[in-house]
């Protein structure tokens, strides 16, 4: 009998590492994890901003960014300025940045979701590549019966319809959400 465990689990990896992406992506609400792509240079090398700030939301329009050193302020404020991806431009006092969200216009909000189905298209490729590999370890194997064979195909193809089923209802989700004004 042929054995889907490895590639459900291969599978449930890529739902996560979509689900991860999707949280990046800018709904109009203020989110710590809108800047956790951002990479900071400090002391000499880069690092993820939430290893050289804290990041947190103070209501649905402001991020409050706090380093851990005040002497990186001037740095963390240019890494979150350059990301042209986010559009944001933060304010510091000295000891901390403030990042106001502006509100999404349409255009803006439709250009997200379209940023976010490539995501989804990433995804779904992830998964067609597992399903081919597990097809091509099914073609190969000479212990298996054709009816076996055929039964691990279906089996193989049941379990990629059911995360590609997943990755749309993630983007839905997500796609009505950034649509809600």
């Amino acid at each position: 009998m042929f054995d889907t465990k490895e590639d459900r689990k291969k599978m449930e990896d890529i739902i996560t590492r979509f689900k991860d992406e999707m949280k990046k992506v800018r709904t109009g609400r203020a989110h710590p994890d809108m800047l956790s792509g951002i990479k900071v240079e400090v002391y000499g090398q880069f690092m993820p901003l939430n290893q050289a700030a804290n990041i947190t939301a103070a209501d649905a329009t402001l991020l409050v960014v706090t380093p851990f050193d005040p002497a990186n302020i001037a740095a963390i404020e240019a890494a979150i300025r350059a990301d042209q991806s986010l559009g944001l431009n933060p304010a510091d006092d000295g000891r901390i940045i403030r990042v106001p969200i502006p509100p999404l216009t349409e255009e803006r909000r439709k250009e997200i979701v379209k940023n976010a189905s490539e995501k989804v298209e990433n995804a779904k490729v992830a998964l067609r590549n597992v399903r081919e590999d597990a097809r091509k370890a099914v073609k190969v194997a000479t212990e298996m019966s054709e009816d076996v064979k055929k039964r691990a195909e279906k089996d193989i193809e049941d379990l990629t319809k059911e995360f590609t089923d997943k990755i749309d209802a993630e983007f839905k989700t997500k796609s009505d959400e950034i649509m809600k004004i």
